[in-house]
């Protein structure tokens, strides 16, 4: 797998792997996260014009993949994008097509977005997840994530929490989570 900056013209692709991703949480009693719509497609192009947006493609990224196509014309097998918040690098999703899973992808993600933080001198990345889930804080923890006691949250994050409740994913636990980079 190659990780390279999200196109414009791949942003429904990122809704598709969301969406597909998104199913196994039918398979634990979350039907309202399978079923929950991704972001739109201009709020994904938000991220994309921040330089936000990163994807995972086939490919080795030297420009020759099968049939001479090269990594950038792969289509993503999963994605990440991240805001700014709070002087952290938040991950606002990450997502792996099940077609794709279990190949530590979405470890690689995180560290290409950890080493895009350590360039630009930030000093952190953070990010909310689902306390009991099995691919979610259990898997983050084992990425060097570490839960934070809500007297560690800042402003940006209680600020995203409030809308995370707002939208009523405070149906399940939740937590914060920060690694220090």
């Amino acid at each position: 797998m190659h990780i390279r900056a999200a196109r414009r013209d791949e942003l429904t692709d990122l809704q598709d792997i969301e969406r597909a991703a998104g199913l196994c949480f039918r398979d634990i009693g979350m039907p309202e996260i399978a079923d929950d719509e991704p972001l739109p497609v201009g709020e994904l192009d938000r991220y994309v014009a921040a330089g936000l947006a990163w994807v995972a493609v086939d490919g080795d990224g030297d420009g020759e993949g099968e049939g001479g196509a090269g990594a950038g014309d792969s289509p993503p097998a999963a994605y990440l994008i991240a805001d700014r918040v709070d002087g952290a690098l938040h991950v606002e999703q990450v997502s792996v097509h099940p077609d794709h899973a279990r190949r530590a992808i979405g470890r690689a993600l995180l560290e290409h977005l950890a080493e895009h933080a350590v360039l630009e001198r930030v000093p952190a990345l953070t990010l909310t997840t689902f306390t009991e889930v099995p691919w979610n804080a259990p898997y983050y923890e084992r990425c060097g994530f570490r839960r934070l006691d809500d007297g560690e949250l800042t402003p940006g994050l209680r600020e995203i929490r409030a809308r995370e409740a707002e939208h009523g994913l405070d149906r399940w636990p939740r937590v914060c989570m920060h690694r220090a980079l």
